[in-house]
This record gives structure tokens, C-alpha cells and sequence, in this order.
């Protein structure tokens, strides 16, 4: 009897606070893009309501074609057991398949589809009925393998497009679509707002162990996020209050905190052992100031370090999920204890308290987003995520929030990557000799641009071509252009400047990208032209020579002779060394008039001191006598 009272107090408390959300906001479905390109007859834009599983595209878009299968049409059974598959045959579009509601949960008729081939599930519905969020199912440990291993994206389409899909599937059209995700997110500034409603239980099932698995592997890119300014976290905890006439139970008392007004339901769903539900719920207002004391100290990511070593070192299996062990991790983090208290506030109060206040607040629905009624729910830019809780999944989310081009480099990290570059490279410009390609991978998809390779910037459009370009060209597999080398000598026609030309050098002709052709100078008669000359093609020069005692002069293109050039270098040598002795001559002849003239000034100023006193001499005295006799 107590445990039926127990079932109907909690079933009442829920039930209640539905009929207050209800009454205060509402449920939002995520939505995203859906375009028929053809056929014609059914061309045009629909929505689809995202899966709360799987990873969708968001950021970005898929094209395929849809496939109907004509057995196993609802998906509840492998498609191999009918011997049906859905691979895409190289260069054919991904394939999307459409299967029938009912019958069986969403995600194993996604799981059914992904594991035949398909890239995507679109789920017709059996009613005509507003667009539904497809969930995972709860507490079912025989889903749970499967619902984490689903990576591909599904949507829930209109019963009445779903008709027209089959109807243009069954005339033997080709249906081709495109699911698009780029708006699914909005992207009003350069920051990123999210937030993650979650619960510090770590007993409540297959939900709670995802929660904590994601929790951990997140935490490096969340704060790496959190501290360049990209992003502001805000953590939220669900609460829900315990109905007035039953806040004196039993249940209501081990369930709630002040008086009544925020409750959790308790982890074991058995009140006789282990855990209450307000020990929940005190530790979420604790993580809630915890965040709030780290945020007033400028460092909010610390709530992720908190967070994270409270689920390792006081988890509730090991009956360590209590205040003390939660105190020894606020102090290893080095956050004010006492403030935290303080924040807090008095749990037996019959008053409100206003964080959780606020908490309670925040849950309806506001604007664009939806109540929160799925526990784990992210939301980001004010749009609820659904989808997969898995790092890469909820990071494509977030980094779909900032506007194209001003994503964080995590944004763009290998985790992030799509690897359609490992698909004929992407459909974009490669060069295999030197291992260069234009094709790079980011949350968006695989885009085509002419890369940076060592300093060489590569220009061109990414797809047909890219070819290296200013300072240091050349370094780069020859800057694309004819090099070849005999006997020693290497010739190349990459110049090693801005412009990316390909010039043939000197002695060689053609286009300079794909060759160069040696230049016949002695068949073209362009040197070695005089009588004497006799002329030789040698690889990208010549060789000219003259019979006899002639020696050949390239500049003038003539021939001399020998003995005239050894006279000539003999005067020469003579020459330099005559106007090198006149030269010496000359400067001792200056040397010694220069100091012939110092002498005889010295002397000239030395005879005039004695008879005429210069100025600057004291006056010479007179010794003669002025008597005269």
C-alpha cells in the first residue's frame, strides 16, 4: 500500500507540474529543412521533425535518393533477413530510406536501416498529426547497445508527403532530396550560447550513464571553448515541486526540499534503502553555486572540473555521494566554501529559494525553445539539440551556431571531420606526386580550397586546378612546371616570384608547364655565324670553335687569333705596369712637395719670431739701457 502511494504521489506531482507547463509554455519540435529536387511533380520544400538520436548534420547538408523498400516496410526486423541492401553503388548518391510508423520503436528502425547501408531514415507517419520529436526509448537496457551505436540522421515526416514519397517511388521516379541542418541552429553573433539541463543522479538508468560519459569526454573542448570567449555555458538542474495536500507524506518529505517546493524522484524507486530524492536535489543547488561562485571568479569551467571528479570520487554505488565528499572536492578545486554554503541557503525553510526558483522558471519554454520536458536536453542558441549526447555530435551543434568562416579551430579538428576527403578526394584538385590536395574535412562537410603548403600559398578555384604562387614557388614540387636534369646541370622553368608563370630558360622553347624543347642555335643559325666559327648543339647551349690558331669570342660572335690575343695581352701588361710606376712617381712627388714646403714654412715662422714678434707671443723684453750716453 505504501509503495501504491508512494507511485501515485510521485505520478501526481509529475502530472501537475505537466498541467503547470502546459498552462505556461509549450513543446517546441526541432525542425529541419527537407527539398524534393525531383521529381517535378512533388518538387519543393518541406520540414521534418530531427531524431533524438543519431547524429544529424548540423551546419551542413545531405543529398540522396529515396528507396522504399517493398518488404519489412515499417523496419522492425533487419532488412538482411529479406536479403535487402542499401549501399550506394560508387558514384551514386547516399540512400535515404522511407519506412512506416508503428509497430516498434524509432530508433531500431533507424538501427535496422544503418546497419543494411542507409545514410539516412526518413519515418512516415500513420496519422495526420502535427510533426512529433522520435525518442529513444527509456529504461530499455535491450535498446541501449544499438541506440548508441546509431550515427546516421532520421526525421519524421507528414503522413500526407510520406503518401506522395511512395506514389512517385511506385511510378518509378527517381525521388531525390536534400536534408538540410545549416538553419537548424541560429547564428545571431560571434558567441555561442548553450546550456545543458541534466541531474546529479547517477543511478536513473541507461540515460544517466550517457550523461556522465558525456560529460567527461566534452569537458576538454568546453572549456577550451569557454576560455578563448567563444562560448558561455550556462548548467541547469530539473526539479519539480510536491502537490500541496501531499507535502507532510512520507513521500514528499524524502522526496523534496523546502517544504515541499523543489523535489527529485529518488534514485532506487524504493524509499526503505539507500539515496533520497532531496539528496539529489541538494547536490544540484550545490553544483548550481558552484557554478555561480566560479563564474563571480571569472573561471565558469571549472563547474566541468567539479562536475567531473564528483561523479569519480563520490558516486553512489560506493555510498559517497554525500556533503563531505563533495566539501573534499570544492577545496581540491580551490573554490570558497563558505560562499557556496551561503549560496545554497537553509533546505528546510518554508520559504523559496531562489536559485532553484529560478531553475523551476527557466524550464518553460521561452521564445524559440521549447519547455524542457527530455532530461538530458542541450540547448543551443535557444534551440533544443536532438540527437545523439556524444562529443562530436553535440560539438557539430554547437560550432553550427557561429557564422561560416568564424569558427574556433576546435570546430575544425579531426574529431570534427567528415572524411568525405578519403572519397576520390573529395571531388577536388590533387597533386599525387607531391601529396598535395585542395580537399579539406570541417563539421560543415568537406570544402575545396587551394592550400598553404610550407609558406606557398596555392591558388586556383580547388576543383579543376591550384598551382603554387609567389616567394618560394619553386620549392613546391618546381611550382608545378618543367624541370629536368643531364649530365650534372639541372634546368627549370619556375621563376621564384609572384608570378606563376612557367617561362622555358634561356636555350630551351615551349610552354614551360608540361616541357621545354633545347633550342638548335646552330641549325637556327641564332650563333657561331662567322667563317671561321664552327658550330656544335650541346643540351640547352652550344659550343662554337675556330680551326687553327683562331680563338672564338662569344659576345661579338667572331674569331681571332691566338698570337694577336697574346701580343694584345702583353701591351696590356706593359701598359698596366708603366701607368702603374707613373702613378707611384707621382704620389712621391706630391709627398716631398708637401714636406718641403712644412720645412720652410717652419723655418720662415721661426726667423720672423726673432725680429718681428707674432701676436700671440708675450712682448720680448729690452735689456738695452735707456740712458744713451
Amino acid at each position: 500500500m505504501g509503495r501504491q502511494s508512494s507511485s501515485v504521489s510521485i505520478f501526481l506531482g509529475f502530472l501537475l507540474l505537466s498541467l503547470y507547463q502546459s498552462a505556461m509554455g509549450r513543446f517546441v519540435v526541432e525542425k529541419n529543412s527537407l527539398t524534393v529536387t525531383s521529381p517535378d511533380s512533388i518538387k519543393g520544400n518541406h520540414d521534418s521533425a530531427i531524431g533524438n538520436f543519431g547524429i544529424p548534420q548540423y551546419g551542413g547538408s545531405m543529398a540522396g535518393t529515396v528507396v522504399y523498400p517493398k518488404e519489412n516496410r515499417k523496419g522492425c526486423r533487419g532488412f538482411d533477413e529479406f536479403g535487402i541492401s542499401f549501399n550506394s553503388k560508387p558514384g551514386a548518391l547516399p540512400t535515404f530510406v522511407l519506412v512506416d510508423r508503428g509497430d516498434c520503436f524509432f530508433a531500431l528502425k533507424v538501427w535496422n536501416a544503418q546497419k543494411a547501408g542507409a545514410s539516412a531514415v526518413l519515418v512516415a507517419d500513420d496519422i495526420e498529426e502535427a510533426l512529433i520529436t522520435m525518442d529513444s526509448p527509456e529504461e530499455d537496457r535491450s535498446s541501449a547497445k544499438y541506440i548508441e551505436n546509431i550515427t546516421i540522421p532520421s526525421a519524421l515526416i507528414e503522413k500526407g508527403f510520406g503518401e506522395n514519397l511512395k506514389k512517385a517511388i511506385s511510378g518509378g521516379d527517381m525521388v531525390n532530396v536534400n536534408l538540410d541542418w545549416r538553419e537548424a541552429v541560429p547564428h545571431p553573433d560571434d558567441r555561442v550560447e548553450y546550456e545543458l539541463w541534466t541531474n546529479t543522479n547517477d543511478e536513473c538508468g541507461i540515460k544517466c550513464d550517457m550523461m556522465k560519459e558525456f560529460v567527461n569526454d566534452f569537458k576538454g573542448a568546453a572549456q577550451i571553448l569557454e576560455k578563448s570567449g567563444y562560448t558561455l555555458f550556462t548548467p541547469h538542474y530539473i526539479t519539480w515541486y510536491c502537490p500541496q495536500a501531499f507535502t507532510v507524506s512520507k513521500q514528499c518529505k524524502s522526496q523534496c526540499i523546502n517544504h515541499g517546493r523543489y523535489c527529485a524522484p529518488d534514485p532506487e524507486q524504493d524509499f526503505n534503502k539507500g539515496y533520497e530524492g532531496k539528496d539529489v536535489v541538494l547536490e544540484n543547488l550545490r553544483q548550481l553555486c558552484v557554478f555561480r561562485i566560479a563564474n563571480e571568479s571569472k573561471k565558469p569551467w571549472v563547474w566541468w572540473d567539479y562536475v567531473t571528479d564528483f561523479q569519480l570520487r563520490c558516486p553512489m554505488k560506493e555510498n559517497k555521494y554525500k556533503k563531505e565528499c563533495a566539501d573534499s572536492v570544492i577545496r581540491s578545486l580551490g573554490l570558497d566554501l563558505k560562499k557556496i554554503e551561503k549560496c545554497m541557503g537553509d533546505p528546510n525553510a518554508d520559504s523559496d529559494n531562489p536559485i532553484l526558483k529560478e531553475e523551476q522558471d527557466a524550464q518553460i519554454g521561452k521564445g524559440s525553445r521549447g519547455d524542457v520536458t527530455i532530461l538530458p536536453t542541450l540547448v543551443v542558441n535557444n534551440r533544443q539539440y536532438r540527437g545523439k549526447l556524444e562529443k562530436s555530435a553535440v560539438l557539430k551543434a554547437i560550432c553550427s551556431g557561429f557564422e561560416e568562416t568564424t569558427e574556433p579551430a576546435v570546430c575544425l579538428n579531426g574529431d570534427m571531420e567528415t572524411n568525405e576527403c578519403l572519397d576520390n578526394n573529395g571531388g577536388c584538385w590533387q597533386d599525387k606526386t607531391a601529396n598535395i590536395t585542395a580537399c579539406k574535412d570541417t563539421f560543415r562537410g568537406r570544402v575545396c580550397e587551394c592550400p598553404l603548403v610550407d609558406g606557398v600559398q596555392f591558388k586556383g578555384d580547388g576543383y579543376s586546378s591550384c598551382s603554387a604562387s609567389g616567394p618560394g614557388r619553386c620549392k613546391i614540387n618546381n611550382g608545378g612546371c618543367w624541370h629536368e636534369t643531364r649530365n650534372g646541370h639541372t634546368f627549370s622553368a619556375c621563376l621564384d616570384n609572384e608570378d606563376s608563370k612557367c617561362t622555358c630558360p634561356q636555350g630551351f622553347k615551349s610552354d614551360g608547364a608540361n616541357s621545354c624543347a633545347d633550342i638548335d642555335e646552330c641549325k637556327e643559325k641564332k650563333a657561331c655565324q662567322c667563317p671561321e666559327c664552327s658550330c656544335k648543339n650541346t643540351w640547352g647551349s652550344y659550343e662554337c670553335t675556330c680551326g687553327g690558331e683562331l680563338l672564338y669570342i662569344r659576345d661579338h660572335d667572331t674569331c681571332i687569333s691566338k698570337r694577336a690575343t697574346e701580343v694584345k695581352s702583353a701591351w696590356a701588361a706593359v701598359w698596366v705596369i708603366l701607368i702603374g710606376l707613373g702613378m707611384a712617381a707621382g704620389g712621391a712627388y706630391l709627398v716631398y712637395r708637401y714636406r718641403l714646403r712644412s720645412y720652410m714654412d717652419s723655418e720662415i715662422r721661426a726667423i720672423m719670431a726673432q725680429y718681428m714678434p707674432l701676436d700671440s707671443q708675450n712682448e720680448v723684453p729690452n735689456h738695452i739701457s735707456d740712458d744713451r750716453a
